[in-house]
């Protein structure tokens, strides 16, 4: 005599929790996105406040208020008591407008480039193109969008960033065997700016599109910086990068596929002074490829970009080792990002 499993038994042994947490997890992320947008942590930057009082700064509306701020609460991000409201640590941290460590530039980016993009997962994932927004239907495409003002918030959300990933590359790497970096795809230079205040006796050269010129010109003239930061204009793979002792390649070869990747790096080699040093990051990928937010970044890059994807660890190091460095080197980075260190 057989028996049959109750299906029903056994899907009851196993909790759905998580399958649940997951199908919602965005509703969380447009939390912290309207937060952001409705100035929710600058308003509560100095002293507490009811929701009535938040809701009159912010113009957020009473029937939403209650709900909002404390599903902000239960995320982390604020802190209730007596019904009153404060930024947690976490977001009065790196959430207050104008303060030193704020991230909320980087939260609007995500929020402007991800939404739009991930929509077509699918679709992407039957036909296996990229996915690119119309910015005449107000989609947003990066550095390449046509807009001004969209183009100067993406550049101010990768400063957000690149101020912390400079901090850690100003204090992780030994600067004093140096005297001059390159850094590609620098955008308007606030990561060298970042290396250069850090390092006053460094000079650093951003390689970048010549359509980025303008706005580096400004960014660098406003910090007074013009002296120790210059700009070279160019294609990486067509122009000659600017020789220095060190070339940095932040969120690079992601871009793009392997032989490009490779090619790249023989060219950079050639640009780094004997003695010098290679600097890569990007999320790479564990080399048992089992971290999901590497793997969900590398998915990204598939999505946007024809060619490009995360990597993982182990194949950076080959690909350095072929172009002629030495001594390839991995450490984790902010923990979301892995630099890889080689030299020649």
């Amino acid at each position: 005599m057989t028996t049959t499993e109750d299906p029903t038994t056994t899907a009851a042994a196993v909790d759905p929790g998580p399958l649940i947490k997951l199908t919602i997890a965005d509703c969380a992320a447009k939390v912290l996105h309207s937060a952001v947008a409705l100035g929710v942590f600058g308003a509560l930057a100095d002293a507490p406040a009811d929701a009535e009082q938040v809701a009159g700064s912010t113009g957020l509306h009473h029937r939403m208020a209650g709900d909002f701020l404390d599903a902000l609460a239960g995320l982390g991000l604020l802190e209730r008591t007596g019904g009153r409201y404060r930024n947690s640590p976490l977001a009065q941290s790196y959430l207050v407008p104008d303060s030193t460590s704020y991230l909320g530039g980087f939260v609007e980016l995500t929020n402007e480039t991800l939404y739009g993009t991930w929509g077509r997962l699918t679709e992407a994932l039957r036909s296996g193109e990229p996915q690119h927004l119309d910015p005449d239907k107000g989609g947003f495409v990066g550095d390449k969008h046509q807009d001004p003002g969209k183009m100067k918030r993406f550049l101010a959300g990768l400063d957000a960033y690149s101020d912390r990933m400079g901090s850690e590359l100003a204090r992780r790497i030994d600067w004093g065997r140096y005297g001059s970096f390159t850094d590609l795809g620098g955008a308007r230079g606030n990561l060298a700016a970042v290396l250069v205040r850090a390092h006053t006796h460094l000079r650093a050269t951003c390689f970048d599109l010549e359509r980025t010129r303008p706005l580096f010109s400004e960014h660098i003239g406003k910090l007074g910086l013009g002296d120790r930061v210059a700009f070279a204009g160019g294609d990486f793979f067509t122009d000659p990068i600017p020789q220095a002792d060190v070339i940095v390649l932040g969120h690079i070869l992601h871009g793009f596929g392997t032989d490009r990747r490779r090619a790249l790096l023989r060219r950079v080699f050639d640009a780094v002074r004997p003695g010098g040093a290679v600097l890569v990051y990007d999320r790479m990928i564990d080399d048992e490829r089992s971290d999901p937010e590497r793997l969900l970044s590398s998915l990204h890059m598939r999505l946007v970009s024809p060619d490009g994807s995360e990597y993982r660890v182990a194949d950076c190091q080959d690909w350095l080792r072929e172009a002629g460095f030495t001594d390839g080197t991995a450490q984790p980075l902010l923990g979301t990002h892995t630099l890889v260190t080689a030299h020649r």
